[in-house]
């Protein structure tokens, strides 16, 4: 099963006419010969930017040499209303300090603690849903939200800043894609930057909520009373080389890049799945098939039992790679391929095209589960595959999140038969790789006994 792509442009296009299609989609502004080569150089008046496909320049920028490539300012430039100073925009020694607070949130045997959250999250999601037509990626975007309120703050998305905080990010996040001009652009400092009202507003009204949130958390702390999960963790963890604490703000900056990464990310990935099995009938039965466990006693350690399901997350993170590039900065000349980089060039980093690779991938665009259990597929993966980055900066929610992908994808596909019912979605770069026009998909419970969730599930 071949799955769309949105077209590529084919021949020249001059800078005017590329910032208008980039500023639209950034999917279908690029070319078809970037599924094929190496590298590609892009130049302007103002900047020269290279997309990098080779395996030995990916790993020079991500894991040999990260700190002579930080991530560019100018991705920062559309995403600043929201996320602020968080450790997703963040370089050297500032992003280190907050990584030393952040990461042992997410250590060794943190996953687990965190787990059950999850699970709860899992069965209001199922217990939620319905017979009939639907948007899924809704249903997944609430589904996705449900489970970082609930692992971060110990909450279900009922509660009422979360629910604020989730409604005002949907406003958010189709006004706002993944990069905007200022990417193209290189503007002075010292000029304004303009982002729409609706932006600058939407974004607003998410950082007073999570504000609220974190006030909330913090009398809790001192009170003594705070339930002990990520968020806990994180504001009283301190930087074992400084001794420093995140703020209040610094707070709301992270908690801003946690919801981003944690629920859309995982919406995206969650949504695009149910649509791929929806169009594969052989391995949605699959899914069903290893699914069929008793999910009222089901534990951590019984998410390994998911092995086809894990495979079909993989592949739906390689087609559909929820954040579609990476932007670094070079800071010093360097020399990619035979050609002469200057200081400030732009390495545009592409799991879009790295996935679809053609001389990497068997049949790239094709959705197949099973690569992932042969020789050539995992020799692919290694050096074309890297859905969370890679290196210092990969995501520290990794683990996070490809457990919860696998748990939400069996839990639905457990309860509830899907099929294609609408036109056929088109993706496109947001804040990370959306439909279009959404995915509608026609929802049918399966013939099983209806489970019976617990009242610790349902009232959380």
């Amino acid at each position: 099963m071949i799955p769309p792509k949105p077209p590529s442009r084919e021949g020249r296009v001059g800078l005017i006419g590329y910032a208008r299609r980039f500023r639209q989609d950034i999917l279908s502004a690029q070319p078809a010969r970037l599924y094929r080569a190496w590298m590609a150089e892009f130049r302007t008046p103002f900047f020269r930017s290279y997309m990098m496909n080779d395996p030995e320049l990916i790993d020079l920028v991500l894991k040999q040499r990260p700190d002579d490539f930080p991530k560019s300012d100018r991705v920062r430039e559309g995403l600043a209303p929201l996320l602020g100073r968080s450790v997703f925009v963040t370089n050297g020694e500032e992003w280190k300090r907050q990584r030393r607070i952040i990461d042992p949130a997410f250590g060794k045997g943190r996953l687990k603690e965190a787990f059950p959250a999850m699970l709860e999250a899992s069965d209001a999601m199922v217990a939620r849903l319905s017979d009939g037509v639907h948007e899924v990626e809704e249903l997944a975007s609430y589904a996705a939200a449900d489970v970082i309120f609930r692992t971060l703050f110990s909450v279900p998305i009922e509660d009422r800043l979360a629910a604020q905080v989730f409604q005002e990010f949907r406003d958010y996040q189709r006004t706002q894609p993944l990069l905007n001009i200022a990417a193209l652009l290189p503007l002075p400092r010292w000029m304004p930057r303009f982002h729409k009202r609706r932006t600058r507003a939407a974004a607003a009204s998410i950082r007073a909520a999570i504000a609220a949130l974190v006030d909330r958390r913090a009398a809790e702390i001192a009170a003594g009373r705070a339930p002990d999960d990520l968020a806990t963790k994180i504001m009283t963890f301190a930087d074992p080389e400084t001794g420093h604490r995140f703020s209040p703000e610094e707070m709301v900056d992270q908690v801003a890049i946690f919801f981003l990464a944690g629920h859309e990310t995982s919406a995206s990935a969650l949504a695009w799945g149910l649509y791929l099995l929806a169009r594969d009938a052989q391995a949605q039965d699959r899914v069903a098939s290893e699914a069929a466990l008793d999910w009222e006693n089901f534990t951590f350690s019984e998410l390994s039992k998911l092995v086809f399901t894990r495979d079909v997350f993989r592949e739906t993170l390689r087609l559909y790679p929820p954040v579609p590039m990476m932007v670094r900065e070079t800071t010093r000349a360097e020399t990619f391929r035979g050609r002469e980089a200057p200081v400030g060039a732009q390495c545009v980093l592409s799991p879009w095209h790295l996935h679809r690779h053609e001389r990497m991938w068997d049949d790239p665009d094709a959705f197949d589960p099973g690569r992932w259990q042969t020789e050539k597929g995992r020799e692919s993966s290694r050096l074309a595959y890297m859905p969370f980055s890679a290196g210092p900066r990969v995501c520290t929610g990794a683990g996070f999140a490809m457990a919860e992908g696998v748990l939400l994808l069996a839990r639905f596909i457990n309860d509830f038969e899907v099929a294609p019912d609408g036109p056929e979605p088109v993706p496109v770069a947001h804040l990370t790789v959306r439909a279009k026009d959404g995915i509608r998909l026609r929802l049918t419970r399966r013939n099983r006994p209806k489970s019976t969730y617990s009242e610790r599930v349902i009232h959380g």
